[in-house]
């Protein structure tokens, strides 16, 4: 066990709206029984980009002891998830939206940003307004 910072999601609050879960690039999140929680703490990095899409306030970052990040673990996930992608049909549903102009992650490419102790996401027009003022 390691003492390291990882989500916490307050089930309470969580109403599994599920827009917590593509912004976590290492897929820790997902949602189970109409709630969000973290799946497996080894694959939680702590960054906290889920923040920041979450409508509820259900989820917050807190230092504890778990178990160590596992870079291998988040790279065999990405696999099986890519696996799975390749066996649905149709166009997937987005939830992840720049913060500044609105447009989704299909009209423009967006990055996971910490801005002003926040997690956000910005696309690449609004990045330079957002860095030059």
């Amino acid at each position: 066990m390691v003492k390291r910072l990882i989500v916490k999601i307050d089930e309470e609050k969580c109403n599994g709206c599920g827009k917590c879960v593509s912004p976590c690039a290492e897929g820790a999140i997902q949602i189970i029984n109409g709630k969000a929680k973290v799946v497996s703490e080894e694959l939680c990095d702590g960054m906290g980009f889920c923040i920041g899409v979450c409508p509820q306030g259900a989820i917050s970052i807190e230092e504890r002891d778990t178990i160590d990040f596992n870079p291998d673990a988040v790279a065999m996930a990405k696999v099986n998830r890519g696996k799975a992608k390749e066996t649905k049909t149709g166009h997937e549903n987005t939830s992840i939206y720049c913060f500044q102009c609105g447009l989704s992650e299909n009209e423009r490419y967006l990055i996971p940003l910490r801005h002003g102790k926040e997690s956000i996401w910005v696309c690449t027009r609004c990045l330079p307004s957002l860095i030059h003022g």
